[in-house]
């Protein structure tokens, strides 16, 4: 087979096209991010996707302001509606299938202080609210702070992390969070239901120590 060659102009200037996806203005870093809606196949050639919305009333995704991506992008939901155990949404400059399906699997997230606390019970929290507080028993002996909340499919689960330690799971039940105190910055738990001691007496012995000082 001969040779093909194709003729390009002198003037032609190749652009590397641009693959940041509605990246427009300033990237967003959050300093409290709180996951709202995970991203998950396209839906027809319009670019909507499918996404699994995390709030009461999934089609109020849109109704705190635009949704961020840990990378810094930015999305405003332009049309939303319900279809079985999804929502489908279409994002401001998300205009065509490929686009859409670049899209699938990101986690979108807004800012802590975007959340209504006012709609909230006396006895009601954000999940977000838990991370950061430290997790103690009825003796004043630290488990560790709570570092992420997990939902695996049987329940809530609870993250700590200690100084030194690895991180753990307990469960965020009744039985082994007796009480939440967003003020003093702590949860009290039972460590026995928690799983995170297997006898009565490791828990003397862990408070033999010196009183522990509150912050």
């Amino acid at each position: 087979m001969p040779p093909v060659f194709i003729f390009i102009p002198a003037d032609f200037v190749y652009e590397k096209p641009d693959l940041r996806l509605h990246m427009k203005g300033p990237m967003t870093k959050l300093e409290k991010p709180v996951l709202m809606a995970t991203i998950g196949g396209a839906q027809g050639i319009r670019g909507e996707v499918r996404a699994k919305a995390y709030t009461a009333d999934p089609t109020a995704l849109g109704d705190y302001g635009h949704l961020h991506s840990m990378d810094g992008r930015s999305f405003e939901i332009l049309e939303i509606r319900e279809m079985k155990n999804v929502v489908v949404v279409r994002f401001r400059g998300i205009n065509d299938r490929n686009a859409a399906e670049a899209l699938n699997g990101l986690e979108l997230y807004i800012e802590r202080d975007n959340l209504p606390d006012d709609e909230l019970e006396e006895d009601e929290f954000f999940y977000a609210d838990l991370e950061g507080l430290e997790a103690v028993d009825d003796k004043g002996v630290s488990y560790g702070t709570i570092t992420g909340v997990f939902d695996f499919g049987a329940g809530d689960l609870l993250e700590l992390k200690g100084p030194g330690k690895r991180p753990v799971l307990i469960p965020f039940s009744e039985a082994s969070v007796l009480e939440i105190d967003l003020e003093d910055g702590t949860i009290l738990i039972d460590p026995l239901a928690a799983g995170l001691v297997d006898d009565p007496q490791e828990i003397s012995k862990l408070a033999s120590g010196k009183p522990k000082k509150k912050k």
